[in-house]
């Protein structure tokens, strides 16, 4: 039976074919896979994804393949090759959802670009991601999530004031991109059910992180603040949090003074606030402290890191560690699907496979080729 016939999630009818490499796209076919779409991911022949030799390697293979790659079909295709894009042109046919995330004319050079095949897959959604976007005149330019970070503002804002702008300490770009990428991809299916017409989905890394940034754009249009580093403080801007955590603080006097009765006053006196608050937490253990906080209703959490998480009991309960057992490295715990369904669950059926494994039932299945077809294709690398 196909691996795709044992995918449970809403998405189980949906069909997707990853060109993607690297980050951005297959974070976004690798959401799509989570919620059950049968997504085929595209490698080329030989040299694999570029993550299959990246960090993290555990008896010779990338654990990060094992997590991106999870619950999709695996086979090689050398799009290069004339072959090759006659072959993904036939494969177009078959699927709802084509992800890319190539530098903008590389799909345009092969002949797979959506101008090129719409008319002939009126069907189809493409979703491209790139660095800049598929216009504007840094187009051609090479995108790389840590540059994305830093031109949308994200690094400016990472850090200490008195330091360097520093690196937020996963790839943020890139995997917002790609949620991004899942989230015009599902809007476009729902679009297509009416119009039975398919799109092209244009998102670029910079202008995913740049919608992250909260307020700073307006403030800076209409108040011509320029927001700064502020370390690990944080505002405190929610009037009852305030007042309960006084409270629990035994800080009467923090009650009575107007100065810090709304959001702006504290936030003169943040620095005052934050010292007052980190003396009296060092007064306890680190779970009494935490009971104490979520009695009084003030929201608070430890800094874990990923033993931390590990251990939590919440993290545990909810599933959020799920362990696989992979043919390659053994027993494997990845991340837990997010979001959950109450009555179409999605579940991980399997980590990253290896390089080719479904080629006989793409090629043979799907496609339809004879054994010979596809051991042909195979001797003159192909796939």
């Amino acid at each position: 039976m196909s691996p795709a016939l044992r995918l449970s999630g809403p998405l189980r009818e949906v069909r997707v074919l990853d060109l993607g490499n690297m980050i951005a796209g297959p974070t976004c076919t690798r959401v799509l896979a989570d919620l059950g779409a049968d997504v085929i991911k595209v490698e080329q022949p030989v040299r694999g994804d570029p993550v299959r030799g990246w960090r993290g390697q555990y008896q010779g293979h990338s654990l990060l393949w094992k997590l991106l790659a999870r619950n999709k079909r695996a086979i090689t295709l050398d799009l290069h090759h004339a072959e090759g894009q006659r072959l993904c042109r036939r494969l177009y046919d078959l699927v709802d959802i084509v992800v890319e995330n190539f530098r903008p004319g590389v799909l345009e050079r092969w002949g797979l670009a959506y101008g090129q095949v719409a008319e002939a897959c009126p069907h189809l959604i493409m979703v491209r991601i790139s660095g800049y976007g598929q216009t504007g005149p840094y187009r051609d330019r090479a995108g790389f999530g840590g540059v994305a970070e830093a031109m949308a503002g994200v690094r400016f804002l990472t850090g200490y004031p008195d330091r360097p702008p520093t690196r937020v300490g996963f790839a943020l770009a890139d995997s917002v991109a790609g949620l991004y990428g899942a989230c015009g991809a599902l809007a476009a299916l729902e679009e297509r059910r009416r119009s039975g017409r398919g799109q092209e989905i244009d998102v670029a890394l910079t202008e995913a992180v740049f919608s992250l940034l909260d307020d700073l754009l307006p403030e800076y249009q209409k108040l011509g603040i320029i927001a700064q580093r502020h370390g690990t403080g944080i505002p405190a801007n929610n009037d009852n949090v305030f007042r309960r955590l006084a409270t629990l603080m035994g800080r009467t006097d923090w009650l009575a003074d107007p100065g810090l009765a709304d959001d702006q006053g504290r936030g003169r006196r943040q620095a005052e606030l934050d010292e007052e608050v980190a003396s009296w937490t060092r007064r306890f253990p680190l779970e009494e402290l935490a009971e104490r906080l979520a009695a009084a209703g003030v929201p608070a959490g430890p800094v874990y890191d990923i033993a931390g998480i590990c251990r939590d009991p919440h993290f545990r309960d909810r599933g959020m560690a799920v362990e696989l057992d992979d043919p390659e490295v053994g027993p494997l715990s990845l991340p837990g699907i997010v979001p959950r369904f109450s009555r179409t669950p999605a579940a991980l059926a399997w980590a990253g496979p290896r390089m080719g494994e479904h080629n006989g039932e793409v090629y043979g299945g799907l496609l339809g080729l004879a054994p010979s077809e596809v051991d042909d294709l195979r001797a003159r690398g192909v796939i």
